[in-house]
């Protein structure tokens, strides 16, 4: 296996990652919204689009791994690197709209007193 052909695969399974990512935190969160919903608690549909923007924030962030990898490592070329450059700004916007839509703070602003919940 040559270097080019390794670095293809490990760009493949991080993007594999990130759909996996994305999909099975959707099927939970759903899961976790129906039992709230069978259990009558309150706030289901703030709790559900809090868990679904975070596993789409997760799945947002190796995605834009597995395209720098490929990019970087395997075709470096100007329009390779242009085309990178797209992705990941719409991505890095998408990244910062979720993530105020989820805690309501962008994350440079988070409120005083707040540490970063690195277990979260």
């Amino acid at each position: 296996m040559d270097f080019k052909h390794f670095i293809e695969t490990v760009g493949e399974l991080v993007d594999l990652a990130g759909v996996a990512a994305i999909v099975l935190g959707a099927i939970a969160a759903s899961v976790a919204a129906v039992a709230a919903l069978a259990q009558r608690k309150p706030r289901v549909y703030a709790d559900y689009r809090q868990r679904l923007g975070r596993s789409i924030l997760l799945g947002l962030e190796l995605l834009v791994a597995a395209d720098i990898i490929r990019t970087v490592a395997v075709t470096p070329t100007f329009e390779s690197l242009g085309v990178l450059a797209v992705i990941v700004l719409i991505r890095t916007f998408l990244s910062y709209s979720l993530q105020l839509e989820v805690t309501g703070y962008l994350p440079w602003k988070r409120p005083p007193g707040e540490l970063s919940n690195v277990s979260e």
